[in-house]
């Protein structure tokens, strides 16, 4: 493997362990609220519940959920697309920011942007190996 798209190959990895890790725990969230039941605990923690969302009033509903879960495909999307060289899934990974900072903030998940600073320090620092 070339050296230089090790920076690159780094953030695509997390780009989709982010997607992944959070994608798999937002099916079975869903799928609970959908039974009216309680959001899951993983890890000793309530998936997508109990962060500053609910207490501002906005619960973890279907809609809310199936948003964040689409944010974690594209983010997987982006990932395979870095991985592969592509600027545009760069440029995807990047629009992806704020999208996903609405959830993080909301479901409080403090691992996002620190996944998201340093895949955004990786890609630019690589940015002339995209095409």
């Amino acid at each position: 493997m070339d050296t230089s798209t090790v920076p690159l190959r780094i953030a695509a990895s997390l780009f989709i362990l982010d997607g992944v890790g959070f994608g798999v725990f937002a099916v079975p969230a869903i799928v609970r609220v959908l039974q009216h039941r309680p959001i899951p605990i993983v890890f000793g923690f309530p998936a997508y519940g109990g962060g500053p969302f609910e207490r501002i009033g906005l619960k973890s509903t279907v809609p809310l959920l199936v948003a964040f879960l689409v944010v974690d495909i594209l983010e997987i999307v982006a990932g395979v697309l870095v991985w592969q060289g592509s600027r545009g899934g760069a440029i995807l990974g990047f629009v992806l920011i704020p999208c996903g900072a609405f959830f993080w903030w909301g479901f409080a998940l403090p691992i996002p942007p620190i996944f998201a600073a340093a895949r955004s320090a990786l890609i630019a620092v690589s940015w002339s190996r995209l095409q």
